[in-house]
């Protein structure tokens, strides 16, 4: 379908990357670069579960919000969260206030703190060999054989609000696949 779009300022990019300011700063900065450390994946994990039914534009415009009531995402601190929290949370109007994925996030963090080798290994292990370029965003897939088995993994390992799609964003999200366009000037 659509090949890359060139922005404003004449760079080519992604099409989806176009629709608005935060996109193009998203996609230029962060979109397909490798994330690494047990915090940062964390954090990336919680907010593609959040997005799940949402715009991802939705997220970016609450992320520090996020960061915020959620400690910067830093493992320890969201495993320690008790009820008391999750209410608080639950009346945070700077973050998705959805009790099923607050939950999902606290008890996300516990089972990373326990994590034999951390969540960094354990997600790393099954970022695929590169493959081609897509051309096109039809070329782009929502769920591969990775992503599914990624998120048996975490399922196997206690972790919720995490299917083959949300690992899939996450793998993108993180560097593991790299699907900016052919022509992208990010790729």
């Amino acid at each position: 379908m659509s090949g890359t779009l060139a922005g404003a300022d004449g760079r080519l990019r992604c099409p989806w990357a176009l629709a608005t300011e935060e996109y193009v700063l998203y996609h230029d900065t962060e979109w397909g670069r490798p994330v690494h450390g047990d915090d940062a994946l964390y954090e990336r994990l919680c907010l593609e579960a959040f997005q799940s039914g949402l715009s991802w534009l939705t997220i970016l415009r609450r992320r520090e919000g996020f960061r915020k009531a959620f400690s910067d995402f830093g493992i320890a601190k969201v495993a320690a969260f008790d009820e008391r929290d999750a209410e608080r949370l639950l009346a945070d109007e700077g973050i998705i206030r959805n009790r099923a994925k607050i939950e999902a996030t606290i008890a996300n963090a516990r089972v990373a703190r326990e994590l034999e080798g951390g969540l960094d290994a354990l997600i790393w292990r099954h970022a695929p060999e590169p493959g081609p370029a897509p051309h096109a965003l039809a070329d782009v897939p929502a769920v591969t054989p990775a992503s599914t088995a990624l998120a048996k993994e975490l399922k196997k390992q206690g972790f919720r609000f995490v299917g083959p799609t949300t690992a899939y964003a996450l793998m993108q999200a993180c560097g593991l696949v790299n699907d900016h366009l052919a022509d992208c000037h990010a790729r």
